[in-house]
């Protein structure tokens, strides 16, 4: 007997090791994509498998789901993506990763003294808005957000 190529929304929430609720929600967003049956039940191609692998991972490394849907649009429908495809698409997201790791050293390092809101009130602060010069640029944390 030979396994159907389709799987039931359980069958890849099982499998993915997600809920069935972030499935519709990938589903609402573009990332993935179904069929319905005769009966109106979602079947889901094997493919989807790794895709869903690879929103996961791009999720918890902090990419948005901007970002995993124009790189998901890139590859080919119909066919698992490879380690090709994987390689090309942690590389065109490995500059933005390794600047938000520059920006939480820089957080890390400079936490005991400063929240990073360039507040007046701590006299020791190396980040300090005098007069509340920053204020013009916007509101929240100016100067370890920049760069």
């Amino acid at each position: 007997m030979v396994a159907s190529r389709e799987l039931t929304v359980g069958d890849v929430a099982m499998r993915a090791g997600v809920a069935v609720s972030a499935l519709h929600f990938y589903e609402t967003r573009g990332l993935i994509r179904s069929h319905r049956t005769s009966g109106n039940q979602r079947r889901y191609d094997r493919e989807v498998l790794r895709r869903v692998a690879i929103i996961k991972v791009a999720q918890d490394v902090g990419i948005s789901l901007a970002d995993i849907g124009a790189a998901l649009d890139s590859l080919p429908e119909g066919r698992t993506p490879t380690r090709e495809d994987w390689n090309r698409l942690s590389t065109a997201w490995r500059k933005d990763l390794d600047n938000r790791i520059t920006r939480l050293k820089k957080l890390r390092d400079g936490l005991d003294d400063c929240i990073g809101c360039g507040c007046m009130s701590i006299d020791r602060c190396p980040l300090r808005n005098r007069e509340d010069r920053l204020a013009c640029d916007g509101p929240g944390a100016r100067r370890l957000a920049a760069g």
